[in-house]
């Protein structure tokens, strides 16, 4: 098959290496990267064997020699990774027929390789022992901090003071900011009694986890399931997302329907009269990307498989009150979800 990538992480999965201005080029069985020269040895030492190294400052003008000398009639690209200007140089003159094929990449990498399990489990646990340090230094280091400090604190535990890099900038929300389910922070400071929402992840090795935790702060805070407030209706919240949480995963199959894992985690959270609050879909697929397939939603018709790893994260915002997201990383092994970095 003959394709054309522009999407760093699309090609790193490719060639074991990618940095911010490549184009990887597969024709049959030849591969083809393509960068400047500031990417020259990197690329040299990174790239897997066999693949061709081709220095130059004009990528779409190289990538089109390639497919002109190889006399190729057709070529597939996925359009999210291009931009219209880039599409336009590439297609101008060419004489190929360019096949789009959106998500291109995550198709093909749905389903993830023991090695790639591997890595996102030993991620998972990094960020596992990450929230574990924060909340721990809660009581003696947060307490009277707003949320923007509170994010500049979890940057600094997600990331082992600058070892890793963050999947993305963690959430960090108090009381009624978590009702925003991606809040960004406030002038809000934290107390004694308040709910805290964590959303936050790292990469090993590139491959990213993902987590969420609500959590009552006491003197006793702690990351575990098990969360005790004060408030009457923020407990009742907080015990439907945990039991619709359970509940996905206890039930995933492989075999079944994206849409019917959802549907599992929705039908709980509708029952309890909260369903006009669930706002977002169930999961997504978590990989070289922190959003990829599958997407475990209403609508995806995606069948479940082993292999596949993606999020279960159900949530209930309350307008200007407080918001509930529970979430972590499944993988699917022998025909069940197994939570990973546990």
């Amino acid at each position: 098959m003959n394709y054309l990538l522009k999407d760093e992480n699309s090609i790193y999965y490719e060639c074991g290496y990618s940095c911010d201005n490549a184009i990887f080029v597969q024709l049959g069985s030849e591969s083809f990267f393509i960068t400047d020269g500031r990417y020259e040895l990197d690329a040299r030492l990174g790239c897997r064997d066999g693949v061709e190294i081709i220095i130059d400052r004009d990528l779409i003008s190289v990538a089109k020699r390639l497919l002109i000398s190889n006399n190729i009639r057709k070529i597939t690209i996925d359009p999210q990774e291009f931009s219209l200007f880039d599409f336009n140089e590439l297609s101008s003159g060419l004489g190929v027929d360019i096949v789009l094929h959106k998500s291109f990449s995550q198709k093909k990498r749905i389903i993830k390789t023991q090695k790639e399990i591997l890595l996102l489990n030993n991620a998972a646990k990094l960020g596992s022992e990450a929230f574990d340090n924060f909340i721990s230094n809660m009581q003696t280091n947060m307490l009277g901090c707003d949320e923007f400090r509170l994010t500049h604190f979890a940057k600094e535990y997600l990331s082992f003071q600058g070892r890793y890099e963050l999947s993305f900038s963690p959430i960090v929300a108090i009381n009624s900011n978590a009702a925003k389910p991606h809040a960004t922070p406030t002038d809000t400071k934290l107390n004694n009694n308040d709910l805290l929402l964590i959303d936050a992840g790292l990469k090993f090795e590139r491959y990213c986890s993902d987590r969420t935790r609500t959590i009552s702060v006491k003197d006793s805070t702690n990351c575990s399931l098990s969360q005790y407030f004060d408030s009457q209706e923020k407990q009742k919240v907080y015990d439907v997302v945990l039991k619709a949480y359970n509940s996905a995963i206890k039930e995933a199959r492989s075999g079944m329907k994206a849409n019917q894992i959802d549907k599992v985690a929705r039908d709980i959270v509708d029952s309890h009269g909260f369903g006009d609050y669930f706002v977002h879909s169930t999961g997504h697929g978590v990989g070289l990307d922190i959003h990829e397939l599958p997407v475990i939603s209403s609508k995806s018709e995606t069948i479940i498989e082993d292999g596949m790893v993606f999020t279960i994260e159900p949530g209930i915002y309350l307008p200007n009150e407080f918001g509930v997201r529970i979430e972590d990383t499944v993988v699917m092994k022998n025909g069940k979800a197994e939570i990973l970095g546990v």
